[in-house]
């Protein structure tokens, strides 16, 4: 889970950049709408890097861990991503493909309850 745990750190470590850069540099460029749009990029990609590095922390997978791990990668790719870039000009089509990234991440999070619900207990 080493590449696991690398990608939550890029993921992380962009994240914030991404929510600085809206707060700071984007302020007086785009509008309420855009700005609030790029905040919640940066938000769900904080909260899905911080699940990503602990799933990657967390020790033994299993397939719904290896799963889940992968689904948040693509998802954060796919929803932030798409986010970012129709606020810095990209075509609105985009956000026709945001979706797929938050059925990403709603998957991700089922993937754990699949894992929670086969977990012994101990």
């Amino acid at each position: 889970m080493r590449r696991t745990l690398a990608v939550a750190a890029g993921l992380g470590l962009v994240g914030v950049a991404a929510g600085a850069f809206g707060a700071h540099g984007l302020r007086d460029l785009v509008s309420a709408r855009d700005l609030s749009t790029w905040e919640t990029a940066a938000r769900y990609q904080q909260i899905h890097a911080v699940l990503l590095a602990a799933i990657a922390l967390w020790g033994p997978s299993s397939k719904a861990i290896r799963a889940a791990a992968v689904l948040l990668g693509v998802g954060v790719v796919i929803f932030s991503g798409t986010l970012y870039a129709i606020v810095l000009g990209g075509p609105r089509i985009l956000g026709a493909v945001t979706p797929l990234g938050g059925l990403c991440l709603m998957a991700a999070w089922g993937a754990l309850l699949v894992h929670a619900l086969a977990m012994k207990k101990s």
